[in-house]
């Protein structure tokens, strides 16, 4: 089976065209955020547990509704829903331990801590043993989740952008995570712990995305790395 001309003339080209489909483009990225930002706000802001719930899933079910009505992929909205469920989770856990509020609002960070600390490592280490998980995205689109890994330039740029992901989820647990800790333990105030991670998770959530993702543009605007293309061996040749 043979494969027909490459439609993009350089790595990052590709990469970025890949990358757009993959993570749903600035759409699918705002629907994956939206409602656990509001579930975030109206917590912290008012600590009703059901107002926050249903205010984020009913922004999570009009996106999934525009989803369905222009007939587009609805995976982002769902990603978003999975979001809202396990902090709902967390939170109810805490309080059938008898938690207060505050150990509730404490738990809701939780999983996110957890998240951006694991993101952070099993990222990391994909890059550190030379299969970057960016690529592996980049396969998942074009439908062979290993070609990409035949061309090192390719590699080579799959690993830069995924550091890239791994910071801004490295710097998030780093910073977030010794004071979840500290709350937690009770050598710091709970109220003053809650108090941080809701400014923390809100400055360092999207600012920090964006700065990775402009970044990533920055790395795959320069469009200068020319794809490799095996060339055909004949028989002639090959044999000197």
């Amino acid at each position: 089976m043979t494969s027909g001309p490459p439609t993009h003339e350089t790595v990052e080209a590709l990469v970025r065209h890949q990358l757009g489909e993959a993570l749903g483009g600035r759409r699918g990225m705002v629907e994956a955020a939206l409602p656990t930002l509001t579930f975030t706000l109206l917590w912290l802001t008012t600590r009703h547990l059901n107002l926050a719930l249903t205010a984020s899933v009913a922004v999570a079910a009009v996106e999934l509704v525009l989803r369905l009505v222009q007939r587009q992929t609805v995976k982002f909205c769902l990603n978003a829903l999975v979001g809202i469920g396990i902090g709902w989770f967390f939170v109810h856990l805490a309080a059938s331990r008898g938690g207060s509020a505050d150990d509730q609002a404490l738990a809701y960070f939780l999983p996110g801590l957890l998240y951006n600390a694991g993101y952070a490592v099993v990222f990391g280490l994909t890059c550190l043993v030379g299969w970057p998980l960016v690529g592996f995205m980049i396969g998942s689109v074009t439908g062979d989740p290993t070609a990409w890994h035949g061309d090192r330039q390719i590699v080579r740029l799959c690993s830069r952008l995924t550091w890239l992901l791994v910071l801004p989820c490295a710097v998030r647990a780093v910073v977030q995570g010794p004071i979840w800790i500290a709350g937690h333990s009770g050598s710091l105030s709970a109220d003053t712990a809650v108090a941080a991670l809701g400014v923390l998770k809100i400055a360092m959530g999207w600012p920090l995305q964006l700065a990775a993702l402009a970044a990533m543009s920055w790395l795959l605007g320069r469009n200068h790395t020319p794809l490799q293309q095996a060339q055909p061996v004949s028989p002639a040749s090959d044999r000197g």
